[in-house]
């Protein structure tokens, strides 16, 4: 009896080794993909457009804030069901993953890990349902691998404290009426729950963007902007605060991009069974099968090393390290795949009536924000050595 095919995006049966509600967690957030961002995110990319009108759904799935105690009106699930969160939004668009990685990880993280109980019971159930989106204001104009180089400052003013400076880079910034604003203070970099609407505090939305297209991006302005320090985030000071959050993003991205290179991986399988070029199938082709196959195996990889991540995650073992391996391999996976799927495809490719080169453009902006690819390399070489090359 012939043996059954393997699943070509899972060749390793990775699904086989979820827990039922980990499995049932991608399968919902999946369908959800399928059914109503897949038909609308090429448009959205075209028109340079977030699309906001899914926004209700993604909170009702309870993918905002999804690791959050349900204490806290947060679905309080493990670290693998957001990473496969994560893999499936992203499988959609990298500025839905984007959008919900900086809401789950970058504002409801901090607000949960460092903020007040007050804190947390203000925002955290709201910011679940998508009633409050946020963002987070950590990188500056003059330049993002270095935070500790922190120009915007906080100082004390009676029971207020008045912050200036820029932020730039800032995903959901021109959609977000909270901002998570990390600024240098005279007792070290504190962070802040800053309302949008509050006087001096602009958001200024970057146009010409040819990647994550369909993703708000902002420049933030903070000028003689006050804040009680009842919004100062209590519980962390100095660079572990903003680097705590990074880590909690940066695990997410891992997973993100495998979803990206699974949809232009499927693409491609599906086109070259079609295509037929001198007389037969383009799949037919030995330097076809051994793209896709090279594809495969390095997708396989990409799985493997996050699952075992989200387990570390889940068992409270988890390194910064890690992390910056998986970031790095993961994206560089994503990346290259996407570019290679939209060869095959050949002029058709350059479309967003497919999918390869807006994962390709999007991924460009995946394998550099949150630490770019030669930082993560750094990281782990630094593991390996004991010595900072920075």
């Amino acid at each position: 009896m012939a043996a059954a095919r393997l699943n070509p995006l899972d060749l390793y049966d990775v699904r086989s080794l979820l827990s039922d509600e980990e499995r049932m967690v991608q399968d919902a957030v999946g369908r959800f993909v399928d059914e109503k961002v897949l038909p609308i995110i090429g448009d959205a990319f075209d028109q340079a457009r977030f699309p906001t009108e899914l926004i209700p759904e993604i909170a009702s799935l309870g993918l905002l804030g999804a690791t959050i105690p349900e204490k806290y009106g947060c679905a309080g699930m493990s670290g693998v069901s957001y990473g496969l969160i994560c893999q499936e939004l992203e499988r959609g668009d990298s500025g839905l993953r984007s959008f919900a990685s900086v809401q789950s990880s970058l504002v409801m993280y901090p607000i949960y890990a460092y903020g007040s109980e007050e804190q947390r019971m203000e925002y955290l159930p709201k910011m679940a349902a998508g009633e409050i989106i946020g963002c987070f204001g950590l990188t500056e104009p003059h330049g993002g691998s270095d935070p500790a180089n922190m120009k915007t400052h906080a100082k004390k003013d009676g029971g207020d404290w008045v912050i200036n400076g820029a932020k730039m880079w800032i995903t959901n910034g021109n959609l977000a009426q909270i901002a998570v604003v990390w600024a240098q203070t005279e007792d070290g970099i504190q962070g802040f729950i800053v309302p949008t609407d509050t006087k001096g505090f602009t958001a200024q939305q970057i146009h010409k963007k040819m990647s994550l297209r369909a993703s708000v991006t902002s420049a933030l302005f903070l000028d003689n902007v006050r804040v009680p320090d009842a919004n100062r985030l209590p519980n962390v000071k100095g660079l572990k605060g903003p680097l705590g959050c990074l880590t909690q993003a940066r695990y997410g991205i891992t997973w993100g991009p495998i979803g990206a290179a699974q949809a232009c991986l499927k693409e491609v399988i599906d086109y070259t069974a079609e295509r037929v070029l001198f007389g037969r199938p383009l799949a037919a082709n030995q330097a076809i099968q051994l793209k896709l196959a090279d594809m495969a195996r390095r997708i396989t990889t990409a799985q493997l090393l996050s699952l075992q991540l989200g387990r570390l995650k889940d068992a409270g073992a988890m390194q910064p390290t890690q992390v910056s391996l998986a970031k790095w391999n993961n994206c560089r996976m994503a990346i290259d795949i996407a570019r290679q799927c939209r060869d095959i495809l050949g002029g058709a490719g350059i479309t967003t009536e497919h999918t390869a080169i807006r994962h390709a453009l999007n991924l460009e902006s995946v394998i550099t924000y949150e630490g770019t690819e030669t930082v993560h390399e750094l990281v782990v070489g630094r593991e390996l050595t004991g010595i900072n090359a920075f």
